[in-house]
């Protein structure tokens, strides 16, 4: 018996470390096949040869290429790829997170409202910085804390006598995003001849980011992603239940509060450089329980690469394989929509 559950276990690990390396590879490939797809027909040596140059700091690699075309490669499309994978991975982390935390499958900071709270406070900012000349509201400060602000008040409404509803969830992200929708209305219609800046972000997008956009997400997505990964044992006991996880020595109100910032800063940092890009948050996590189970140690990483190759490839195919750019996050919400649906009408079945 005991020689069966070790063989099994052995079998298990092998089958998610080879998904792991698939993922890792799968996402080598695309990013590659990305820098290489789009209008400007740049052969691909070119393109390895005006990387390695930049890298490197040896121009002469690629001297003998267009300027034009190194500026494609590095300016344009290099740091749009970058940014749709640190923010893919973000946003599937947070999905992650707040979906075992909450212990809710149909939670993500989309359904829970988090990302329109985020949204709003970035409206803000893009408002007030319509009007002020030598001074910047920072976007993602205000992202923040419209983020963490909105999910206080969604778990404060879902709570019934003081104990968290994870039935009144989605209930009352759906309550708050409709309030936070019309306020921003509300900004969009007093920027009158100004609003194409603020529908244009809320759309959805990655197109026109910079290396100063990657600079500004990477550092505080993947430390997020490190601390989740790190506390992601305790996540799994609070899974369990909140006494049994007390029972066991785990501070639950910590790991709640360290679950949620990092949840939050998540969502807030992918929200102010691309504006809301729904459905990663909630396909990826449900694939993944498929595949390997529901181990937040490995989901959390799991999620990372598979949130980063699923926008990357809309994202390129929303660039690169149609005639006009669609803003992927309508792409997202096209493809996202009906598996939210199938994941609704599924869990209802279950309950019957």
């Amino acid at each position: 018996m005991e020689n069966h559950f070790a063989l099994t276990l052995k079998q298990k690990q092998y089958k998610q470390k080879i998904i792991g390396i698939c993922f890792l590879v799968l996402l080598t490939i695309t990013f590659f096949s990305s820098v290489n797809l789009g209008k400007a027909d740049i052969g691909a040596y070119d393109v390895i040869k005006i990387i390695f140059g930049k890298i490197t700091g040896n121009e002469k690699t690629y001297s003998a290429i267009k300027a034009s075309y190194a500026a494609i490669v590095w300016n344009i499309r290099l740091p749009r790829i970058l940014i749709a994978i640190i923010v893919g991975s973000g946003l599937a982390v947070s999905g992650t997170v707040f979906q075992s935390l909450l212990m809710n499958p149909l939670a993500d900071s989309y359904t829970m409202g988090v990302s329109s709270g985020a949204a709003f406070g970035a409206t803000i900012a893009l408002f007030m910085n319509m009007f002020m000349e030598g001074f910047q509201i920072s976007i993602t400060v205000c992202a923040f804390i419209g983020a963490f602000v909105t999910l206080g008040i969604v778990i404060s409404i879902a709570k019934v006598k003081g104990v968290l509803s994870s039935s009144n969830l989605i209930i009352a992200g759906i309550i708050v995003t409709s309030i936070l929708s019309a306020g921003i209305k509300l900004l969009k219609s007093l920027a009158g001849e100004d609003v194409a800046p603020i529908v244009t972000w809320l759309m959805g997008s990655l197109s026109a980011r910079n290396w100063q956009h990657v600079f500004m997400s990477f550092p505080m997505i993947i430390l997020c992603i490190i601390v989740c990964t790190y506390f992601s044992e305790d996540l799994n006991l609070l899974c369990l239940g909140e006494k049994e996880a007390k029972l066991l020595g785990i501070d639950t109100g910590r790991v709640r509060r360290i679950f949620l910032i990092c949840g939050s800063l998540i969502t807030a940092v992918c929200v102010s450089v691309s504006g809301i890009i729904s459905f990663i948050g909630l396909i990826v996590p449900h694939m993944l329980r498929f595949l390997i189970g529901s181990d937040n140690r490995l989901l959390i990483p799991l999620s990372a690469l598979l949130g980063a190759e699923l926008l990357l490839l809309a994202d390129t195919g929303a660039r690169a394989l149609m005639n006009v750019e669609i803003p992927v996050g309508v792409l997202t919400t096209l493809l996202g929509g009906p598996f939210f649906i199938y994941i609704f009408m599924t869990r209802n079945k279950s309950l019957h």
